[in-house]
């Protein structure tokens, strides 16, 4: 299932690294993937700890790098490279004390280019693995903000819903940003790209503050990126019902037939697909992070050891030049983020 997705990593050499390296699950994971040849890893935690736990598990880690923060040799560069990095807002002892933590620790290696991708969460929680990655990975150039998109699935049905989790009321700079990076995300996840700028007015029917910013802000995004088919500000029955569409849309390219949605702000993002995954039978996959400079993943703490292997294999798979991904099993990235979020009954 993930053969195309192995064969571009193995022409496109890449390094991951698991915060919780004592984990059974991510021992087994490790094993697999060194063995096979499709991933070099980096396994986080005490020596000992770790080879202990591997031996008990009869797990063969000797392709692995373990590295314990507790003692690393280059910890002062990544000390100072960190403090630089929060600008005033945490003294070198609390950047210290930080990277004796393997989540911060694991996301500074990211960081200096010592990984190419990251994967925590087996015992960490979503928030304590999100948030060094919002503070140290930081945003690609030219992006401002860190955004998020959930894709919606239901049987062949595959739409994006942005940004219902991370920018609560974003501006119109913000809004371009998001449908721009969610259009990105959209092809990863095989879907081409039809933006719809979500309102509750379609094309001038409608008045108000919310209206301006987002008619503005699709008026930035055909500016910014002429090649990206947006329509916006237009009302959600606008965007998906052609006979609708008709008759307050005619003539659009999107309307009708839109696939990416971005909303005004997070309320209607958390609500609204929260409504398609209850009521519409849809599977929601994500929060996925966008407009990061390296993958970084979350898992579940009730993750099995393959599911720690596939989604390791589309972590890495992210970190691989858009033009290489473009080749990759994409449709086996849909598959295994949502079997492993069913196994944790986050879906």
């Amino acid at each position: 299932m993930l053969t195309k997705m192995i064969e571009t990593l193995k022409k496109n050499p890449r390094k991951i690294v698991y915060t919780e390296g004592t984990d059974k699950r991510i021992l087994e994971s490790a094993s697999r993937l060194t063995s096979e040849g499709i991933l070099g890893v980096i396994l986080l935690g005490n020596v000992d700890e770790v080879k202990a736990a591997a031996k008990a598990g009869n797990y063969n880690i000797d392709a692995c790098e373990i590295i314990d923060p507790v003692g690393y040799p280059e910890m002062d560069m990544l000390v100072d490279e960190m403090v630089k990095l929060r600008k005033g807002k945490m003294t070198e002892e609390k950047v210290r004390a930080a990277l004796t933590k393997s989540n911060y620790f694991g996301t500074m290696l990211v960081k200096v280019g010592k990984g190419d991708c990251l994967l925590g969460g087996a015992t960490y929680s979503t928030a304590d693995t999100v948030r060094p990655a919002l503070q140290l990975i930081k945003t690609k150039p030219g992006n401002k903000i860190v955004s998020s998109s959930f894709v919606l699935v239901r049987g062949d049905e595959r739409y994006l819903f942005s940004d219902c989790a991370i920018n609560i009321d974003p501006s119109e700079d913000d809004l371009v940003e998001i449908a721009i990076e969610s259009a990105k995300t959209a092809k990863i996840f095989g879907v081409d790209p039809k933006v719809a700028m979500l309102s509750y007015s379609t094309l001038g029917s409608g008045k108000g503050p919310s209206v301006t910013k987002v008619a503005n802000a699709t008026a930035k995004i055909k500016e910014i990126a002429p090649d990206l088919a947006v329509e916006g500000e237009i009302q959600f029955d606008a965007s998906v019902a052609p006979e609708v569409a008709s008759i307050k849309a005619p003539g659009s390219p999107v309307a009708g037939q839109a696939n990416v949605f971005v909303f005004p702000d997070i309320n209607a993002g958390n609500i609204g697909y929260k409504i398609a995954s209850r009521f519409g039978g849809f599977e929601a996959v994500g929060p996925v992070l966008q407009g990061l400079n390296a993958p970084i993943n979350d898992l579940s703490r009730g993750c099995t050891a393959d599911e720690v292997y596939k989604m390791s294999i589309v972590t890495a798979a992210l970190s691989v030049p858009e033009d290489t991904v473009a080749e990759a099993d994409l449709e086996t990235i849909v598959k295994t983020v949502i079997a492993a979020m069913k196994a944790s009954g986050q879906i």
